[in-house]
């Protein structure tokens, strides 16, 4: 039961017992045929898919370029975000692992004076997460488990995945260097996309707490109530406020993992990219890597045909005999690139767009390349 109900607790107005004896009965008959009111009904598209505020600059200047004037605003709006970091010179002399953040800085209740709506305090969870406990570690591998079996069963069994460079992916995670971070990043296509993508990885890291990634969450999809909240938490989901900013909680928590040599995966779009056009990447996978104190190992992946096992319309039914493809890019080398940021001092705002830009160069490439992989496949 705890399979099926997994796969809606994404979807505010369809969690519940109707909901789950629904996807019962698909997996049974061998298909789904909604009630004729709901085929009546026009689609809506979902929830984590729709425009959020962008953090840097007002809609009417989405597409100015200058490096000066962008940083001019971010600096104008401190209201919108805490005090930034330290300076890098004090970076460089601390220790490689930065000190716990202190409840007041990094725990204090976010400011709902920037107009975004919070359905739910969150702030009992960044603790849980930046110090798990015994307890928290047998209750996370339960739902890893649970989870990492349902991903599996839905991509590699009910589905048809083809995946390139599998091997490469599986190396970094499991046998790369101690203590080095992995910053994956990817297209955001699905709501599935994440945990599903993650059914092409063996049992042992699909289903292992202290294996699969941390990864970011918005807050008001995935962190609604106390107990949506205990299961994102326990699937090691950080509750991202799209909207506020690099300067918040879940940037911070994810470079103090990236400090412990974790693996943090990170949607750079943002959101869920129903209309798959080029969006500028968010600036907040630059601050991670930018500010870890280990260079973080940085690996592209680009994916293909999520939103049609698991569409982005109501009534949000995982579909069968898709085809999805998934490539793994070759890691990203801005080891040197971002050793010379830091040596020149460069001011934090612009290093963390210059190392997102580099990103986004990356997703071009590996785009087009994915999509002809995609179309080439019977």
């Amino acid at each position: 039961m705890l399979m099926v109900v997994c796969s809606n607790l994404r979807r505010p107005g369809h969690v519940g017992a109707a909901s789950a004896a629904r996807n019962i009965n698909w997996l049974i008959s061998g298909g789904y045929t909604p009630p004729l009111r709901a085929l009546a009904r026009q689609y809506v598209q979902a929830p984590e898919a729709r425009p959020v505020p962008d953090e840097r600059f007002p809609g009417s200047q989405q597409d100015r370029k200058d490096i000066a004037t962008q940083t001019e605003r971010c600096s104008q709006s401190k209201d919108l975000r805490p005090p930034p970091p330290p300076s890098q010179s004090q970076k460089l002399n601390s220790s490689t692992l930065p000190p716990p953040m202190s409840d007041r800085d990094a725990d204090s209740p976010l400011d709902v004076a920037t107009g975004v709506a919070m359905p739910y305090n969150i702030d009992w969870i960044f603790p849980r997460l930046r110090n798990p406990s015994k307890f928290w570690y047998v209750v996370s591998q339960c739902v890893v488990t649970a989870v990492g079996i349902f991903s599996k069963v839905v991509l590699m069994f009910l589905n048809k995945p083809r995946v390139y460079n599998k091997e490469r992916l599986i190396k970094l995670i499991s046998k790369r260097p101690k203590g080095v971070p992995l910053v994956t990043v990817s297209n955001h296509y699905s709501c599935f996309d994440d945990p599903g993508l993650w059914g092409c990885l063996p049992m042992g890291l699909v289903c292992n707490t202290y294996k699969i990634r941390w990864s970011m969450a918005a807050h008001d999809i995935c962190f609604t109530n106390k107990l949506h909240s205990l299961f994102f938490m326990f699937g090691k989901c950080i509750p991202v406020v799209r909207g506020i900013g690099v300067y918040q909680d879940a940037i911070n928590l994810c470079i103090e993992k990236a400090a412990l040599g974790h693996w943090i995966h990170v949607f750079p779009e943002g959101k869920v990219n129903m209309e798959k056009e080029e969006l500028r990447l968010k600036w907040g996978v630059g601050r991670i890597i930018y500010e870890s104190p280990k260079i973080p190992i940085i690996l592209p992946l680009w994916h293909e045909g999520m939103d049609e096992l698991l569409p982005n319309v109501e009534p949000y039914v995982i579909q069968r005999h898709k085809k999805v493809t998934l490539n793994v890019g070759q890691p990203l080398d801005l080891n040197d690139f971002i050793l010379d940021l830091k040596k020149r001092q460069v001011p934090e705002p612009t290093a963390r767009k210059l190392i997102t830009d580099k990103i986004q160069e990356a997703f071009r490439d590996l785009r087009a390349e994915t999509e002809k992989l995609h179309r080439e496949r019977n």
